[in-house]
Protein backbone atom coordinates (compact mmCIF):
# COMPACT_ATOMS: atom_id res chain seq x y z
CA UNK A 1 0.00 0.00 0.00
CA UNK A 2 1.10 3.76 -0.64
CA UNK A 3 2.14 5.49 2.18
CA UNK A 4 -0.79 7.94 3.78
CA UNK A 5 1.54 10.37 4.08
CA UNK A 6 1.90 11.00 0.46
CA UNK A 7 -1.91 11.26 0.14
CA UNK A 8 -2.30 13.27 2.81
CA UNK A 9 0.44 15.89 1.34
CA UNK A 10 -0.21 15.41 -2.82
CA UNK A 11 -3.44 14.11 -3.15
CA UNK A 12 -3.43 14.88 -6.74
CA UNK A 13 -0.18 12.69 -7.50
CA UNK A 14 -2.27 9.90 -6.27
CA UNK A 15 -5.40 10.90 -8.24
CA UNK A 16 -2.92 11.15 -11.48
CA UNK A 17 -1.37 7.79 -10.71
CA UNK A 18 -4.35 6.05 -10.34
CA UNK A 19 -5.47 7.32 -13.84
CA UNK A 20 -3.24 6.61 -16.13
CA UNK A 21 -2.60 2.99 -14.59
CA UNK A 22 -6.22 2.52 -15.15
CA UNK A 23 -7.55 2.45 -11.74
CA UNK A 24 -10.37 4.54 -10.14
CA UNK A 25 -9.30 7.76 -9.31
CA UNK A 26 -12.70 8.80 -7.00
CA UNK A 27 -11.17 6.21 -4.23
CA UNK A 28 -8.58 9.05 -3.81
CA UNK A 29 -11.17 11.50 -2.31
CA UNK A 30 -13.31 8.23 -0.63
CA UNK A 31 -10.22 7.40 1.56
CA UNK A 32 -8.80 10.83 2.02
CA UNK A 33 -12.70 11.24 4.05
CA UNK A 34 -12.24 7.63 5.59
CA UNK A 35 -9.04 8.59 6.71
CA UNK A 36 -10.04 11.72 8.52
CA UNK A 37 -12.94 9.98 9.76
CA UNK A 38 -10.49 7.26 11.10
CA UNK A 39 -8.28 9.82 12.53
CA UNK A 40 -11.49 11.71 14.67
CA UNK A 41 -12.59 8.52 15.93
CA UNK A 42 -9.00 7.44 17.41
CA UNK A 43 -8.50 11.01 18.55
CA UNK A 44 -12.21 10.46 20.18
CA UNK A 45 -11.11 7.12 21.63
CA UNK A 46 -8.08 8.35 23.02
CA UNK A 47 -9.46 10.97 24.86
CA UNK A 48 -12.27 9.48 26.74
CA UNK A 49 -9.75 6.45 27.29
CA UNK A 50 -7.38 9.16 29.10
CA UNK A 51 -10.38 10.19 30.93
CA UNK A 52 -11.10 6.77 32.17
CA UNK A 53 -7.61 6.53 33.42
CA UNK A 54 -7.94 9.53 35.55
CA UNK A 55 -10.77 8.19 37.33
CA UNK A 56 -9.67 4.79 38.19
CA UNK A 57 -7.20 6.55 39.86
CA UNK A 58 -8.90 8.94 41.69
CA UNK A 59 -11.52 6.41 42.84
CA UNK A 60 -8.60 4.48 44.85
CA UNK A 61 -8.22 7.45 46.48
CA UNK A 62 -11.63 7.91 47.54
CA UNK A 63 -13.81 7.36 50.12
CA UNK A 64 -17.48 6.69 51.21
CA UNK A 65 -20.28 8.84 49.06
CA UNK A 66 -17.54 10.30 46.68
CA UNK A 67 -16.66 6.41 45.59
CA UNK A 68 -19.79 4.96 44.94
CA UNK A 69 -20.32 8.17 42.79
CA UNK A 70 -16.91 8.04 41.03
CA UNK A 71 -17.78 4.41 40.53
CA UNK A 72 -21.04 5.22 38.83
CA UNK A 73 -19.07 7.47 36.59
CA UNK A 74 -16.54 5.03 36.26
CA UNK A 75 -19.38 2.65 35.15
CA UNK A 76 -20.72 5.07 32.27
CA UNK A 77 -17.15 6.01 31.04
CA UNK A 78 -16.32 2.40 30.60
CA UNK A 79 -19.57 1.97 28.14
CA UNK A 80 -18.31 5.39 26.56
CA UNK A 81 -14.81 3.91 25.80
CA UNK A 82 -15.89 0.69 24.64
CA UNK A 83 -18.39 2.52 21.70
CA UNK A 84 -15.55 4.54 21.21
CA UNK A 85 -13.11 1.83 20.44
CA UNK A 86 -15.96 0.09 18.26
CA UNK A 87 -16.09 3.34 16.16
CA UNK A 88 -12.35 3.58 15.93
CA UNK A 89 -12.37 -0.19 15.20
CA UNK A 90 -14.72 0.52 12.05
CA UNK A 91 -13.17 3.81 11.05
CA UNK A 92 -9.60 2.19 10.51
CA UNK A 93 -11.38 -0.73 8.56
CA UNK A 94 -13.05 1.11 6.14
CA UNK A 95 -10.13 3.03 5.26
CA UNK A 96 -7.98 0.33 5.60
CA UNK A 97 -10.34 -1.44 2.93
CA UNK A 98 -9.87 1.49 0.74
CA UNK A 99 -6.57 1.93 0.93
CA UNK A 100 -6.28 -1.35 -0.43
CA UNK A 101 -7.93 -0.12 -3.71
CA UNK A 102 -5.18 2.28 -4.36
CA UNK A 103 -2.16 1.02 -6.82
CA UNK A 104 1.26 1.73 -6.27
CA UNK A 105 2.20 5.16 -7.29
CA UNK A 106 3.38 5.10 -11.26
CA UNK A 107 7.30 5.63 -11.76
CA UNK A 108 7.53 9.10 -13.66
CA UNK A 109 9.99 7.34 -16.37
CA UNK A 110 7.36 4.87 -17.05
CA UNK A 111 5.31 5.16 -20.64
CA UNK A 112 1.62 5.92 -20.30
CA UNK A 113 -1.30 4.19 -22.07
CA UNK A 114 -2.32 0.58 -22.61
CA UNK A 115 -0.90 -2.78 -23.14
CA UNK A 116 0.43 -1.57 -26.98
CA UNK A 117 2.05 1.19 -25.78
CA UNK A 118 4.63 0.26 -24.40
CA UNK A 119 8.14 1.63 -25.41
CA UNK A 120 11.02 -0.64 -27.10
CA UNK A 121 14.44 -0.14 -25.12
CA UNK A 122 16.82 -2.36 -27.06
CA UNK A 123 16.80 -5.47 -29.14
CA UNK A 124 19.32 -8.28 -28.66
CA UNK A 125 20.23 -10.64 -31.36
CA UNK A 126 19.22 -11.34 -34.81
CA UNK A 127 16.17 -13.33 -36.06
CA UNK A 128 16.88 -16.42 -38.36
CA UNK A 129 16.08 -16.50 -42.05
CA UNK A 130 14.68 -19.95 -42.55
CA UNK A 131 13.95 -18.77 -45.88
CA UNK A 132 17.46 -18.26 -46.55
CA UNK A 133 17.98 -21.58 -44.92
CA UNK A 134 15.69 -23.55 -47.55
CA UNK A 135 13.26 -25.10 -44.77
CA UNK A 136 9.84 -23.46 -43.25
CA UNK A 137 9.71 -23.67 -39.53
CA UNK A 138 7.84 -26.24 -38.18
CA UNK A 139 6.18 -24.63 -34.60
CA UNK A 140 6.93 -26.10 -30.79
CA UNK A 141 3.86 -28.22 -30.94
CA UNK A 142 4.87 -30.33 -34.04
CA UNK A 143 8.56 -30.29 -32.99
CA UNK A 144 7.45 -31.80 -29.78
CA UNK A 145 5.18 -34.03 -31.17
CA UNK A 146 8.24 -35.02 -33.48
CA UNK A 147 10.68 -35.13 -30.39
CA UNK A 148 8.45 -36.63 -28.63
CA UNK A 149 9.14 -33.73 -25.64
CA UNK A 150 5.53 -32.38 -25.81
CA UNK A 151 2.16 -33.78 -25.43
CA UNK A 152 -0.86 -31.86 -25.53
CA UNK A 153 -3.46 -34.06 -26.11
CA UNK A 154 -2.94 -36.13 -23.37
CA UNK A 155 -2.55 -33.43 -21.41
CA UNK A 156 -6.29 -32.11 -21.75
CA UNK A 157 -7.38 -35.78 -21.77
CA UNK A 158 -6.25 -35.35 -18.21
CA UNK A 159 -6.81 -32.27 -17.00
CA UNK A 160 -8.59 -30.10 -19.21
CA UNK A 161 -7.55 -27.21 -21.70
CA UNK A 162 -4.59 -25.31 -21.47
CA UNK A 163 -2.36 -28.48 -20.11
CA UNK A 164 0.38 -30.82 -21.54
CA UNK A 165 2.94 -33.09 -20.86
CA UNK A 166 6.95 -32.75 -20.90
CA UNK A 167 8.26 -36.17 -21.78
CA UNK A 168 11.66 -37.26 -22.70
CA UNK A 169 13.71 -34.90 -23.96
CA UNK A 170 11.21 -32.10 -22.99
CA UNK A 171 11.00 -33.26 -19.22
CA UNK A 172 15.31 -33.31 -19.54
CA UNK A 173 15.25 -29.63 -21.22
CA UNK A 174 13.33 -28.47 -17.58
CA UNK A 175 15.67 -29.93 -15.34
CA UNK A 176 18.51 -28.59 -17.48
CA UNK A 177 16.75 -25.07 -17.75
CA UNK A 178 16.46 -25.00 -13.68
CA UNK A 179 19.16 -26.25 -13.12
CA UNK A 180 21.42 -24.03 -14.87
CA UNK A 181 18.88 -20.99 -13.71
CA UNK A 182 19.56 -22.23 -10.13
CA UNK A 183 23.32 -22.06 -10.80
CA UNK A 184 23.16 -18.94 -12.62
CA UNK A 185 21.26 -17.41 -9.21
CA UNK A 186 23.66 -18.39 -6.67
CA UNK A 187 26.76 -17.59 -8.38
CA UNK A 188 24.91 -13.88 -8.51
CA UNK A 189 24.41 -13.88 -4.69
CA UNK A 190 20.90 -15.48 -4.37
CA UNK A 191 19.76 -17.89 -1.61
CA UNK A 192 17.73 -20.85 -3.46
CA UNK A 193 14.28 -21.20 -1.82
CA UNK A 194 11.87 -23.98 -2.87
CA UNK A 195 8.79 -22.23 -1.08
CA UNK A 196 5.28 -23.53 -0.53
CA UNK A 197 2.58 -22.98 -3.55
CA UNK A 198 -0.19 -23.13 -1.38
CA UNK A 199 -0.39 -19.82 0.67
CA UNK A 200 -2.99 -17.88 3.81
CA UNK A 201 -5.15 -15.29 2.23
CA UNK A 202 -2.94 -12.61 4.11
CA UNK A 203 0.56 -13.68 1.57
CA UNK A 204 -1.81 -13.57 -1.07
CA UNK A 205 -3.30 -10.13 -0.62
CA UNK A 206 -0.08 -8.62 0.82
CA UNK A 207 1.38 -8.87 -2.66
CA UNK A 208 -1.21 -6.95 -4.14
CA UNK A 209 -2.66 -10.65 -6.25
CA UNK A 210 -6.38 -10.21 -4.74
CA UNK A 211 -7.13 -6.85 -6.54
CA UNK A 212 -7.35 -6.80 -10.26
CA UNK A 213 -5.41 -10.00 -10.50
CA UNK A 214 -8.05 -11.66 -8.41
CA UNK A 215 -9.88 -13.83 -11.63
CA UNK A 216 -6.71 -15.60 -12.77
CA UNK A 217 -5.83 -17.01 -8.84
CA UNK A 218 -6.72 -20.91 -7.90
CA UNK A 219 -8.67 -20.07 -4.47
CA UNK A 220 -9.59 -23.51 -2.85
CA UNK A 221 -12.82 -22.35 -0.81
CA UNK A 222 -12.87 -25.16 1.97
CA UNK A 223 -9.22 -24.46 3.16
CA UNK A 224 -9.16 -20.66 2.21
CA UNK A 225 -6.11 -20.85 0.79
CA UNK A 226 -4.63 -19.88 -2.78
CA UNK A 227 -2.52 -21.45 -5.20
CA UNK A 228 0.24 -19.57 -6.32
CA UNK A 229 0.62 -17.48 -9.84
CA UNK A 230 3.96 -17.13 -8.92
CA UNK A 231 6.97 -17.71 -6.52
CA UNK A 232 6.79 -14.13 -6.20
CA UNK A 233 3.59 -14.25 -3.45
CA UNK A 234 5.37 -16.69 -0.65
CA UNK A 235 9.11 -15.27 -0.94
CA UNK A 236 7.27 -11.67 -0.32
CA UNK A 237 5.70 -13.17 2.44
CA UNK A 238 8.62 -15.10 3.90
CA UNK A 239 9.26 -12.30 6.44
CA UNK A 240 5.80 -11.38 6.86
CA UNK A 241 5.72 -9.60 9.97
CA UNK A 242 9.37 -9.01 10.57
CA UNK A 243 12.59 -6.42 11.10
CA UNK A 244 15.62 -7.30 8.81
CA UNK A 245 18.83 -6.65 10.38
CA UNK A 246 21.31 -7.27 7.06
CA UNK A 247 20.02 -5.98 3.25
CA UNK A 248 20.13 -6.72 0.53
CA UNK A 249 18.38 -10.07 0.75
CA UNK A 250 17.95 -11.84 -2.54
CA UNK A 251 16.23 -15.27 -3.03
CA UNK A 252 15.60 -17.23 -6.24
CA UNK A 253 12.53 -19.34 -5.32
CA UNK A 254 11.45 -22.49 -7.79
CA UNK A 255 8.06 -23.27 -7.86
CA UNK A 256 4.97 -24.74 -10.29
CA UNK A 257 2.85 -21.78 -10.56
CA UNK A 258 -1.08 -21.63 -11.23
CA UNK A 259 -2.93 -19.57 -13.05
CA UNK A 260 -6.77 -19.41 -14.45
CA UNK A 261 -5.93 -17.55 -17.48
CA UNK A 262 -9.38 -15.91 -17.25
CA UNK A 263 -10.10 -13.63 -20.00
CA UNK A 264 -7.46 -14.72 -22.67
CA UNK A 265 -10.65 -17.10 -24.46
CA UNK A 266 -9.19 -18.14 -27.64
CA UNK A 267 -5.65 -16.83 -27.07
CA UNK A 268 -2.59 -18.93 -27.68
CA UNK A 269 -5.05 -21.84 -27.52
CA UNK A 270 -2.32 -24.17 -29.13
CA UNK A 271 0.61 -25.30 -27.48
CA UNK A 272 2.47 -24.26 -24.55
CA UNK A 273 2.19 -20.70 -24.23
CA UNK A 274 -0.27 -19.71 -21.99
CA UNK A 275 -1.17 -22.61 -19.67
CA UNK A 276 -2.87 -23.13 -16.44
CA UNK A 277 0.16 -24.95 -14.48
CA UNK A 278 3.85 -24.11 -15.38
CA UNK A 279 7.07 -24.08 -13.55
CA UNK A 280 9.35 -21.21 -12.96
CA UNK A 281 12.13 -20.41 -11.22
CA UNK A 282 12.17 -16.32 -9.36
CA UNK A 283 14.37 -13.77 -8.39
CA UNK A 284 12.99 -11.44 -5.30
CA UNK A 285 15.03 -9.14 -3.70
CA UNK A 286 14.71 -7.56 -0.36
CA UNK A 287 15.98 -3.81 -0.53
CA UNK A 288 16.94 -0.43 0.57
CA UNK A 289 14.19 1.53 -0.81
CA UNK A 290 16.93 4.33 -1.83
CA UNK A 291 18.62 1.37 -3.94
CA UNK A 292 15.50 0.01 -5.62
CA UNK A 293 15.60 1.26 -8.79
CA UNK A 294 19.63 -0.09 -9.18
CA UNK A 295 18.52 -3.34 -8.22
CA UNK A 296 15.90 -3.40 -10.71
CA UNK A 297 18.14 -2.72 -13.75
CA UNK A 298 20.36 -5.52 -11.97
CA UNK A 299 17.21 -8.33 -12.24
CA UNK A 300 16.73 -7.02 -15.93
CA UNK A 301 20.74 -7.27 -16.66
CA UNK A 302 20.51 -11.36 -14.96
CA UNK A 303 17.54 -12.44 -17.20
CA UNK A 304 18.92 -10.51 -20.33
CA UNK A 305 22.01 -12.45 -19.77
CA UNK A 306 19.89 -15.84 -19.14
CA UNK A 307 18.89 -15.20 -22.41
CA UNK A 308 21.59 -14.47 -24.34
CA UNK A 309 23.28 -17.67 -23.05
CA UNK A 310 20.10 -19.59 -24.49
CA UNK A 311 21.55 -18.19 -27.89
CA UNK A 312 18.04 -16.35 -28.51
CA UNK A 313 16.98 -12.64 -30.11
CA UNK A 314 14.83 -10.76 -28.09
CA UNK A 315 13.71 -7.52 -27.28
CA UNK A 316 13.60 -5.32 -24.00
CA UNK A 317 10.23 -3.74 -22.95
CA UNK A 318 9.28 -0.71 -20.84
CA UNK A 319 5.86 -1.84 -20.14
CA UNK A 320 2.94 1.09 -20.19
CA UNK A 321 1.31 2.33 -17.45
CA UNK A 322 -2.28 0.47 -17.79
CA UNK A 323 -0.43 -2.73 -17.83
CA UNK A 324 1.64 -3.10 -15.17
CA UNK A 325 -0.15 -4.24 -12.09
CA UNK A 326 -1.15 -3.19 -8.57
CA UNK A 327 2.10 -3.27 -6.96
CA UNK A 328 4.57 -2.35 -9.90
CA UNK A 329 5.76 0.88 -10.43
CA UNK A 330 7.57 -0.16 -13.16
CA UNK A 331 8.07 -2.72 -15.02
CA UNK A 332 10.52 -4.17 -17.77
CA UNK A 333 9.55 -7.07 -20.34
CA UNK A 334 12.18 -9.41 -22.25
CA UNK A 335 10.42 -10.74 -25.20
CA UNK A 336 11.99 -13.88 -27.04
CA UNK A 337 11.32 -14.16 -31.01
CA UNK A 338 9.07 -16.99 -32.06
CA UNK A 339 9.96 -17.43 -35.43
CA UNK A 340 6.45 -19.30 -36.48
CA UNK A 341 4.79 -16.11 -34.76
CA UNK A 342 6.65 -13.78 -36.52
CA UNK A 343 6.61 -11.50 -33.17
CA UNK A 344 8.06 -11.20 -29.87
CA UNK A 345 6.59 -13.23 -26.90
CA UNK A 346 7.35 -12.35 -23.56
CA UNK A 347 9.53 -14.69 -21.56
CA UNK A 348 10.56 -13.08 -18.29
CA UNK A 349 9.92 -9.75 -16.95
CA UNK A 350 11.35 -8.10 -13.50
CA UNK A 351 8.73 -5.56 -11.32
CA UNK A 352 10.15 -2.38 -9.07
CA UNK A 353 7.19 -2.37 -6.40
CA UNK A 354 8.86 -0.41 -3.77
CA UNK A 355 7.49 -0.59 -0.16
CA UNK A 356 4.05 -0.73 -1.69
CA UNK A 357 4.15 -4.56 -0.74
CA UNK A 358 5.78 -4.49 2.82
CA UNK A 359 3.86 -2.19 3.84
CA UNK A 360 0.48 -4.52 3.38
CA UNK A 361 2.76 -7.41 4.63
CA UNK A 362 4.90 -5.26 7.37
CA UNK A 363 7.98 -5.85 6.69
CA UNK A 364 10.59 -3.60 7.60
CA UNK A 365 14.31 -3.18 8.53
CA UNK A 366 16.52 -1.14 11.13
CA UNK A 367 18.65 1.68 10.82
CA UNK A 368 20.07 4.04 13.00
CA UNK A 369 16.87 6.14 12.61
CA UNK A 370 14.76 3.84 13.54
CA UNK A 371 12.70 0.99 11.30
CA UNK A 372 11.44 1.53 7.74
CA UNK A 373 9.57 -0.15 5.12
CA UNK A 374 12.25 -2.31 2.68
CA UNK A 375 11.19 -2.37 -1.03
CA UNK A 376 11.00 -5.08 -2.67
CA UNK A 377 11.51 -6.25 -6.77
CA UNK A 378 10.79 -9.37 -8.69
CA UNK A 379 12.17 -10.47 -11.53
CA UNK A 380 11.49 -14.12 -13.77
CA UNK A 381 14.92 -16.16 -14.38
CA UNK A 382 13.29 -18.60 -16.28
CA UNK A 383 9.21 -19.46 -16.91
CA UNK A 384 9.86 -22.78 -18.08
CA UNK A 385 7.17 -23.68 -20.99
CA UNK A 386 7.67 -20.41 -22.79
CA UNK A 387 11.44 -21.01 -22.61
CA UNK A 388 11.18 -24.21 -24.51
CA UNK A 389 9.06 -22.61 -27.21
CA UNK A 390 11.73 -20.40 -27.74
CA UNK A 391 14.38 -22.94 -27.64
CA UNK A 392 12.49 -25.12 -30.02
CA UNK A 393 11.38 -22.86 -32.61
CA UNK A 394 14.90 -20.94 -32.33
CA UNK A 395 16.95 -23.78 -32.76
CA UNK A 396 15.35 -26.06 -34.95
CA UNK A 397 17.00 -28.29 -38.14
CA UNK A 398 15.01 -29.02 -41.38
CA UNK A 399 14.70 -32.64 -40.32
CA UNK A 400 13.02 -31.99 -37.06
CA UNK A 401 16.50 -32.00 -34.91
CA UNK A 402 17.03 -29.11 -32.44
CA UNK A 403 20.69 -27.73 -31.60
CA UNK A 404 20.68 -27.45 -27.62
CA UNK A 405 22.19 -24.29 -25.79
CA UNK A 406 25.81 -24.32 -25.27
CA UNK A 407 24.78 -23.23 -22.14
CA UNK A 408 22.62 -26.10 -21.18
CA UNK A 409 25.18 -28.69 -22.56
CA UNK A 410 26.51 -29.95 -19.34
CA UNK A 411 22.97 -30.41 -17.77
CA UNK A 412 21.45 -32.44 -20.82
CA UNK A 413 24.80 -34.41 -22.08
CA UNK A 414 23.89 -33.66 -25.68
CA UNK A 415 24.24 -31.50 -28.22
CA UNK A 416 21.47 -31.82 -30.13
CA UNK A 417 17.73 -33.25 -29.63
CA UNK A 418 17.03 -35.87 -32.25
CA UNK A 419 13.65 -37.10 -33.39
CA UNK A 420 12.49 -40.22 -31.85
Amino acid sequence: MIDLKVLRENPELVRQSQKVRGGDPAVVDQLIAADEIRRAAVTEFETIRAEQNALSKSVGAAKGDEKTALLENAKELAAQVKAADAKRADAEEKAHQLLLQIQNLIDPAAPIGGEEDFVVLEHVGTPRDFTKEGFEPKDHVDLGKILKAIDTERGAKVAGSRSYYLTGPGALLEFALVQYAIASAVKAGFIPVIPPVLVRPAAMEGTGFLGQAAENVYHLEEDDVYLVGTSEVPLAAFHMDEILDELPIRYAGYSSCFRREAGTYGKDTRGIIRVHQFDKVEMFSFIKPEDAAAEHKRLLEWEKDFLKAMEIPFRVIDVASGDLGASAIRKFDCEAWIPTQNAYREVTSTSNCTEFQARRLNIRYRDENGTKPVATLNGTLVAVPRMIVAILENHQNADGSVNVPVALRPFLGVDTLIPA
